[in-house]
């Protein structure tokens, strides 16, 4: 049996037998926006994270061996730092990546991102991370994960209808 929390758009499953979570959730726009959302530094800045936080981008390079490095602040203090290393992109289509936690540093997971066509310009964005144990696992679930992801999608969803407009 699956532990699984769903909002109207958003289904995050954490799997009972393997350390891993699961995100779904599709957007109202084709996959070239919802792309350029997550690789571009200036795009990523304007949605990711809860609508309380800040971001400091430090490094943002989503290629196939690149890496990322950020902040997130709130009123001006920094409270969490994130990392990771670029494994594969596939433009379009997939990233798979580290996710690193420095105030965690033991719940690194290997994340693949992958976007799928959908009818009528939509598009389905599916993340797997997998962690090193169900412990990890527990501590990224309780840590406001589910916040942060239902508030940036909601971000992720107005930035991408202006993007629609613009085009």
């Amino acid at each position: 049996m699956n532990t699984s929390t769903t909002t109207p758009e958003t289904v995050i499953e954490a799997d009972p037998d393997v350390p891993t979570v699961r995100l779904v959730r599709e957007f109202d726009a084709p996959r070239e926006l919802v792309w350029r959302a997550h690789v571009e530094p200036e795009l990523i800045k304007q949605w990711l994270g809860p609508h309380s936080i800040g971001m400091d981008i430090e490094v943002w390079d989503m290629r196939t061996g690149g890496e990322y490095r950020y902040t997130a602040t709130r009123e001006g203090e920094e409270i969490a730092h994130f990392y990771g290393s670029v494994h594969r992109v596939t433009d379009n289509e997939r990233i798979v990546q580290t996710f690193g936690f420095e105030e965690m540093p033991e719940a690194v997971s290997l994340d693949t991102l992958t976007l799928h066509d959908l009818p009528d310009g939509r598009t389905r964005l599916e993340i797997l991370s997998v962690v090193y144990d169900f412990e990890s696992r527990a501590g990224m679930l309780a840590s406001g994960m589910e916040v942060g992801v239902n508030e940036g999608y909601e971000a992720l969803d107005a930035l991408l209808a202006r993007l629609k407009d613009q085009a």
